[in-house]
Formats: structure tokens, C-alpha cells, sequence
């Protein structure tokens, strides 16, 4: 299980970095959501600390938004 203070600190992260670089997007976006059940599984999968998550967090919403998820 992955530890809820790491999965929340690795999505707001992702989240912000993603955000800063993308202004257009809304703060409210559904993808935040989906960014952070990502981040869980992949946490689940194996150990993983905050920095690792949210470099992974920002990958996957580079993904989510070229295939507009």
C-alpha cells in the first residue's frame, strides 16, 4: 500500500509542475483525479518515494492530455 501523505504530496506536485507549464488548464480538471489513481497503482506495484512518483505523475499527464483523456 502506498503510503497516503507520498500519494498525495507526488499528485499535488505532478499536478502543480504540470500546471505551471500548462496554464490553460483548468485547477479543477477531472485528469487530477486520474492522475492520482495512477499514482497509486503505481505505487502499489512497488516501493516508490514522493519524487519518483511525481516524475511519473508528470509523464502520465503529458499522456493524458495528448490522448485527451
Amino acid at each position: 500500500m502506498v503510503d497516503e501523505v507520498v500519494l498525495r504530496s507526488a499528485t499535488e506536485t505532478a499536478w502543480s509542475v504540470y500546471r505551471a507549464h500548462h496554464p490553460e488548464v483548468d485547477p479543477q480538471d477531472s485528469r487530477c483525479c486520474l492522475l492520482e489513481r495512477h499514482l497509486q497503482r503505481r505505487g502499489e506495484d512497488r516501493e516508490s518515494d514522493t519524487e519518483e512518483l511525481a516524475g511519473f505523475g508528470i509523464a502520465d499527464l503529458h499522456r493524458f492530455f495528448r490522448d485527451g483523456c
